[in-house]
């Protein structure tokens, strides 16, 4: 290596980042913000190269993976956190495993700081009587099934007329209109690949039951989840007219926040849409005849899933009350609905990180006092020095893509004050060549796919979404990612 190339590599800081979905990424682009605006103030100059690290063999996590493909507003996240990909200082290494490719040693050696920005792959686990029944389901494998997860399911089971979705946010939503769509619909608005083309082609529901434990203004959903549920061709929307006798108290409460405003007003123009499919004869939202019906359930909480053979039967549900503060309450007045599956929808476990503790009562990566600077434990510890968490992987699966925004900002502060505090400015990791990551990987046999790798994987499956007229179609197997993006 040259001297000069030396210099620079000396002078620049050096971020490693794991995850490369939306947290990964806002944090990569507020921190090299935030470093030119701030940096020459705090003595830490205005340089950084920042290493993105991922497991799967493309980027964009959650975006790509965990949001339904019909949501319209994800296009413009996903094409934003790309031209923030596109940035010299920020390198990409997808198809890199944090624990197995490349340890926390190695990273500590190489680099000044390490966030962890790992998001969620697993359920949280439902804890009723018969949820170990056949025909029972986490949303997080359905969800990897119809998103085209590399290493998720390339078929799935929908063979049950009459369905059950537990869960009041926007996951539940996702799950429960998926469940409902017709497949020639979604997919000349998605990019969904052909093997869930023909599954959903296939899918034998006719009768849907969305449960939500608490009441009307007490739900988690977006008011853009309810618009798209509201558009379902073929489906009539169903719901109790009880649900929505809300009390002053309740109104006066939800009033005081907009977004829970917001989400009421457009709840109770789902009750009027139900109403009129009904009067019109149970119809769609167009007025054309419905084949399948989707009820939804306020106040009503799950308590056992009951089986024959082993395979679902019924779900019985018991009727709740919930008080203006939101405290739901039991009446003991239960229900029995026959389906033959239930899929839940009651929140995400954020992954485990090797060598990170765990704060398994929060879900997420042990930090102190949810400032995102890990610690040794969950509960006491003391604080890691250059270690930090941000989005899910800090404080647990709330909040929605958005979130991670402020997450970031917030981590990135912590991180420059902590940086500045550190010997020679920040510039702490004793390997500074810019290129000994890249010479590490290749001696443990590790092909990393770059952002030009990621380029020619989204310019074929631009391609095959062009031969049918689609944006868009998405590539699931790993390996043909793997020899797109190595050609």
């Amino acid at each position: 290596m040259t001297e000069s190339v030396n210099t620079s590599a000396t002078n620049e800081l050096r971020i490693a980042v794991i995850g490369a979905g939306p947290a990964g990424v806002y944090s990569s682009d507020i921190f090299l913000r935030q470093l030119k605006k701030l940096g020459e103030e705090l003595g830490l100059g205005t340089k950084a190269r920042i290493d993105l690290f991922e497991k799967l063999p493309v980027p964009f996590g959650l975006v790509r993976y965990g949001v339904a493909p019909d949501h319209p507003s994800i296009k413009f996240i996903a094409s934003a956190l790309e031209k923030t990909l596109d940035n010299p200082d920020i390198h990409l290494y997808c198809d890199v495993e944090f624990g197995k490719d490349v340890t926390l040693e190695d990273l500590l050696a190489r680099y000044d700081a390490v966030l962890f920005a790992t998001g969620a792959v697993k359920d949280k686990p439902l804890n009723l009587p018969g949820a170990d029944l056949d025909g029972v389901y986490g949303a997080a494998k359905f969800v990897e099934w119809y998103d085209g997860y590399p290493t998720g399911a390339r078929e799935w089971p929908l063979t049950a007329e009459n369905v059950a979705v537990i869960g009041g946010g926007n996951v539940a939503m996702d799950v429960a209109r998926e469940l409902m769509r017709n497949a020639d619909d979604l997919k000349a608005k998605t990019d969904i690949p052909d093997n869930v083309y023909e599954g959903i082609g296939q899918n034998k529901a006719k009768v849907l039951h969305l449960f939500i434990r608490r009441g009307v203004a007490q739900a988690k959903f977006s008011v853009q989840e309810l618009r798209e549920m509201e558009k379902l061709p073929g489906v009539q929307l169903i719901i109790n007219e009880d649900d929505f006798d809300l009390d002053d108290e309740t109104i006066e409460v939800a009033g005081k926040d907009k977004l829970t405003r917001q989400m009421v007003e457009e709840l109770f123009a789902v009750r009027e849409m139900a109403e009129d499919m009904e009067d019109d004869g149970d119809v769609d939202f167009e007025g054309n005849p419905a084949d399948r019906k989707y009820y939804i359930h306020f106040n009503s909480a799950p308590t056992e899933i009951l089986g024959e053979d082993g395979k679902v039967k019924v779900i019985r549900v018991e009727r709740t009350e919930t008080g203006a503060d939101g405290k739901m309450h039991r009446t003991g007045e239960f229900t029995d609905y026959p389906v033959e599956a239930v899929y839940h929808a009651i929140g995400y476990k954020p992954a485990e990180a090797p060598g990170i503790a765990y704060d398994e009562h929060g879900a997420h990566l042990a930090n102190a006092n949810g400032d995102g600077r890990i610690t040794t434990e969950a509960e006491g510890g003391e604080v890691r020095d250059r270690l930090y968490a941000t989005g899910w992987a800090k404080r647990g699966p709330v909040g929605l893509i958005g979130s991670t925004k402020s997450d970031a900002l917030a981590i990135v502060t912590n991180m420059l004050e902590d940086l500045a505090k550190a010997a020679e400015g920040g510039r702490v990791a004793a390997d500074r060549d810019p290129e000994s990551i890249d010479r590490l990987l290749a001696e443990r046999g590790v092909k990393p796919i770059d952002f030009a790798g990621w380029k020619k994987v989204d310019a074929f499956e631009r391609a095959e979404g062009a031969k049918e007229g689609r944006e868009h179609k998405k590539v699931i197997e790993p390996d043909q990612m793997r020899e797109l993006a190595l050609a």
